[in-house]
């Protein structure tokens, strides 16, 4: 005897289900394990290694697909791929309890890692340990936020610690060497953007050695580059100003 299976049917295993609600219906996609989070934070490009099917559902677990003009309805195109997109960024993804808490205990770590990485006692110039800095996010109440990156919440951690303690982040070292003829007037714009100028030469050309915010690199080495034509040089000597040793709250 045959047996007759709906061709609205699809039936997958060890999924995790990502929801949203839209024009009162409820779509899900299906994903693998592990993967949502990675496509969040940019981690993961590949759109393939997230999704077990490029299919939209009205229910994951029933196996059972949207219908052409829900899609239509709800997201103004019926192109299953784009709208899996749009509900990885904005639909909730269904976890268990126990799942979720694991989750959001890794996330707390990787956050409080990525704060000690980059940051520094700025009276001692040493780092704090990850353990002090979880410890300091324990004090302050920090709640992670599932659907932001941990990149993300690191800096807001580092504005919220800053209350709480002395840190900041570490400085980077740079030296730049300038023509002479847009040297000086170069230096002036650079100025705002530089914490600590450590050693100053002007001989055939304007060479100085500094600290600056890892936040204002960027500027300045579009400023550099576009104010010279390409003549000026900006080198890193050094990603973070640290000393040895960690850190320790007494």
């Amino acid at each position: 005897m045959s047996i007759f299976t709906p061709t609205n049917q699809i039936r997958l295993t060890n999924v995790a289900v990502v929801r949203i609600r839209r024009a009162g219906k409820r779509f899900e996609i299906a994903c693998y394990r592990n993967k949502v989070m990675g496509w969040r934070s940019g981690a993961e490009k590949d759109l393939d290694e997230v999704l077990q099917t490029h299919t939209v559902f009205v229910n994951v677990s029933k196996g059972q697909v949207a219908k052409k003009e829900d899609l239509v309805k709800a997201f103004g195109t019926d192109d299953q791929t784009e709208i899996c997109k749009t509900i990885l960024a904005k639909g909730e993804l269904q976890v268990s309890d126990k799942e979720r808490h694991t989750q959001l205990e890794q996330m707390f770590r990787d956050i409080a890692t990525i704060v000690a990485d980059k940051c520094v006692n700025p009276e001692t110039k040493r780092p704090y340990t990850v353990i002090l800095i979880e410890r300091a996010m324990k004090d302050i109440h920090y709640s992670v936020k599932p659907g932001k990156s941990t990149k993300q919440q690191a800096l807001e951690v580092i504005k919220q610690l800053k209350e709480t303690m002395q840190i900041e982040r570490a400085h980077m070292r740079l030296r730049f060497v300038l023509p002479p003829k847009e040297g000086k007037r170069l230096k002036e714009k650079l100025k705002p953007m530089i914490k600590v100028i450590e050693s100053e030469d002007f001989d055939e050309q304007l060479e100085i050695v500094c600290l600056v915010d890892p936040g204002c690199f960027r500027e300045i080495d579009e400023l550099i580059r576009c104010e010279t034509k390409g003549k000026g040089t900006l080198e890193v000597l050094n990603l973070k100003d640290v000393e040895e040793g960690d850190e320790r709250l007494e």
